[in-house]
């Protein structure tokens, strides 16, 4: 069974910053590379930040240069630094394999639920 623990979301102010965090379970994380997803009210979930095995980086253009995607291997742990945030990054967010076609993806965790408001 896949499993996916997020974390590190809250309630910030717009400006603000957060950090997440996601362990995966070691088979999944250490053959895939893995990304962040999110999910705004009313919205499909979509890519953020992708990273693969070697630490290459992809981000969608609404959060260049403000969000960084990392992953520690010996943890199994993914990281998504998330800076200057704005009202309009409010959403549920999720980290899993990545795939080009989300609904290629079966298995999600509960998410974390980041609120970018004043």
């Amino acid at each position: 069974q896949v499993q996916l623990v997020e974390s590190g979301g809250g309630l910030v102010q717009p400006g603000g910053s957060l950090r997440l965090s996601c362990v995966a379970a070691g088979s999944m994380f250490r053959s895939n590379a893995m990304a962040w997803y999110r999910q705004a009210p009313g919205k499909e979930r979509g890519l953020v930040a992708l990273i693969t095995t070697g630490g290459i980086t992809n981000y969608v253009d609404s959060v260049k240069g403000r969000f960084t995607i990392s992953r520690d291997n010996r943890k199994n742990t993914v990281f998504l630094q998330m800076n200057s945030l704005k009202p309009e990054d409010t959403a549920v967010y999720y980290c899993n394999r990545y795939s080009a076609r989300i609904n290629n993806l079966e298995v999600w965790g509960q998410g974390t639920l980041v609120t970018v408001s004043s």
